[in-house]
């Protein structure tokens, strides 16, 4: 058994996919795929603000799409948001603070219908979370996973509209967080009785360093998968590791 480090890329399928929107944009974005047999479940991943360099392969979605497919049979369905430029390539469109956005969810989420994915989670990533707010209250959306909200984008009645329907959502806080810290959380989203915050101890924003990866997901998996035993962060079978010098994967 090996360890799994800040650079492992576990065995899956993966996809380089086109999203279209209702508004005539195409989307670069990527499927992974569990190697064998059909996904428990997916999870679709709504990056940071693309205006602080936030994008697809931010590091906790990056790390998600490279673990999670082996360790945990799940599919993970990320992409660029409009204007959005990462190593996979650039989306059509600009910027559009959270309300374009929507629409680029919204075909995320036809995709995912077209290619008949099961157990359909949303996890946003600091803007994304409100993206997440703001449109991700629908069908078949199973729940939500907000990681370091900031609540800056989204308007109360947004929250209100979650409260109305019961859907599940989890806010996981940093103590440390530039924007919104979990005593601040709890107030809130006090308005919306099924959510629940987790403070998240010693972290900060952008949840840096492999510690705090492990706990992302990890608690993204509780609520997920929540009869599934934790992760003990080794992988016995084949594995690459990325080299961020050349841009690309290397053999162990």
């Amino acid at each position: 058994m090996a360890e799994i480090v800040s650079n492992s890329v576990l065995p899956a399928n993966r996809e380089a996919i086109t999203l279209q929107t209702s508004d005539g944009l195409e989307l670069v974005g990527e499927l992974a795929m569990p190697i064998t047999g059909a996904p428990v479940a997916t999870l679709l991943l709504l990056h940071p603000n693309p205006i602080a360099e936030g994008m697809m392969d931010s590091h906790l979605f990056r790390k998600a799409a490279w673990r999670l497919p082996a360790l945990s049979n799940i599919a993970i369905l990320r992409w660029n948001t409009r204007g959005t430029c990462s190593a996979a390539g650039r989306s059509q469109g600009q910027f559009d603070n959270g309300h374009g956005e929507g629409l680029d969810l919204m075909a995320a989420l036809k995709f995912a219908k077209s290619r008949n994915l099961p157990n359909i989670w949303l996890v946003g990533w600091s803007f994304g979370t409100d993206v997440l707010l703001m449109h991700g209250n629908v069908d078949p959306v199973q729940g939500g996973i907000l990681l370091s909200p900031p609540l800056k984008w989204s308007k109360p009645e947004d929250l209100q509209n979650w409260a109305q329907t019961g859907r599940p959502l989890t806010a996981l806080v940093p103590e440390l967080d530039e924007f919104l810290v979990p005593e601040q959380a709890s107030e809130r989203f006090a308005i919306i009785p099924q959510c629940e915050v987790v403070a998240i101890p010693n972290c900060k924003h952008l949840w840096v360093g492999e510690k705090y990866v492990r706990v992302a997901l990890s608690e993204i998996l509780k609520r997920v998968l929540p009869d599934t035993p934790a992760l003990d962060w080794t992988w016995d079978g084949p594995m690459q590791k990325w080299d961020d010098l050349a841009g690309g994967l290397r053999q162990l």
